[in-house]
């Protein structure tokens, strides 16, 4: 498993990471059993790196991936989230506190190596969203005083929102890290695109983030399964809305299906392997995330990232197809 550094943390990330959400499933809604072995043969595979969060199964993911770390005494990185409420927004240090100790104690762990502000990102203010200064004034300094503790090594956040306001946090250079949507349906985290692409444009936000020093986490891989032709599975979230591509779901497996080209002329094994090979051959980014349903997943998963980024010639193909999107409604 090739490892990539993390920004300016220094740390040695495995390009795939394992994402304990709530879209795969097996973290929330698995048996013990299952997640023990998934953890397992991740770590046999050589990543290193577990996503979890506070939101996913209403604390469920944590507990299921600290009691995994526990029974394998597994010596990983760990990164998990929180999210301010609309409620808390007066007491926003005080609030980011207590959601790390909350997680924590369902972890099992004395600190985690990321902790990531999990809220949107709005220059106004709305409902369940944060403004660039709210970040930079009250909740940077909680994180910091979080660090000084050593309830975590390092800080980022998730990359939901505007991108105007989401640029001003980069170009900050506060955080060390940002999560990310990056996938075949919407390049322009990563890749430059004309104006009518049917997407949020991002505007190579993963670039202005190295220059910033900061680690890129490439998330919805798989555009919430939009980007796979396996079946769903049983513990999979279903009807899980868009996060930076279409309108609708529906919308993002039109025109997934526009990329099969891609297998039948043999660049990829399946268009889940794909859409991996796709996310990693950005050079800005750090660490792909994954989320999981079962060890089967897991094991094509590690696969294509073996296999290495596309190559140009795929890449080439990927932005034809990609081109054909222009002017189409989103």
């Amino acid at each position: 498993m090739q490892q990539r550094l993390l920004g300016r943390t220094g740390l040695g990330v495995s390009v795939l990471g394992f994402g304990c959400g709530t879209v795969g499933g097996l973290m929330t809604q698995g048996g013990p059993a299952d997640q023990e072995r998934a953890v397992a043969r991740a770590i046999e595979l050589g990543i290193n790196y577990f996503d979890t969060a506070q939101q996913y199964g209403e604390g469920r993911s944590e507990e299921s991936l600290g009691r995994a770390l526990k029974a394998l005494k597994a010596d990983v990185l760990v990164a998990t989230k929180v999210k301010v409420p609309d409620a808390e927004r007066g007491r926003i240090g005080p609030a980011i506190a207590a959601g790390l100790e909350a997680s924590l104690q369902r972890l099992g762990r004395a600190h985690v190596d990321l902790f990531q502000l999990h809220n949107v990102i709005s220059r106004e203010p709305k409902s369940g969203s944060l403004t660039p200064d709210q970040v930079l004034t009250a909740v940077v300094p909680a994180l910091q005083r979080l660090v000084e503790q050593g309830k975590t090594r390092y800080f980022g956040f998730t990359g939901l929102g505007e991108t105007p306001a989401m640029m001003d946090l980069v170009a900050s250079k506060a955080f060390f890290t940002a999560q990310i949507p990056l996938n075949l349906l919407n390049p322009t985290p990563a890749w430059s695109f004309p104006s009518g692409y049917p997407a949020q444009d991002y505007e190579r936000m993963l670039e202005a983030m190295a220059e910033a020093g900061m680690g890129g986490v490439g998330i919805r891989v798989m555009a919430a399964g939009a980007l796979s032709t396996d079946t769903p599975h049983p513990l999979a979230k279903s009807n899980t809305g868009p996060m930076g591509s279409g309108s609708t779901f529906a919308a993002d497996l039109t025109r997934a299906a526009r990329f099969s080209p891609l297998v039948a002329e043999g660049h990829a094994e399946s268009l889940a392997a794909a859409a991996i090979r796709y996310a990693i051959a950005s050079p800005t980014i750090s660490i792909v995330l994954l989320g999981l349903s079962d060890a089967a997943q897991l094991e094509g998963a590690a696969r294509a990232a073996a296999a290495g980024p596309l190559s140009p010639a795929a890449m080439a193909r990927v932005a034809e197809i990609q081109r054909g999107f222009v002017g189409e409604p989103r």
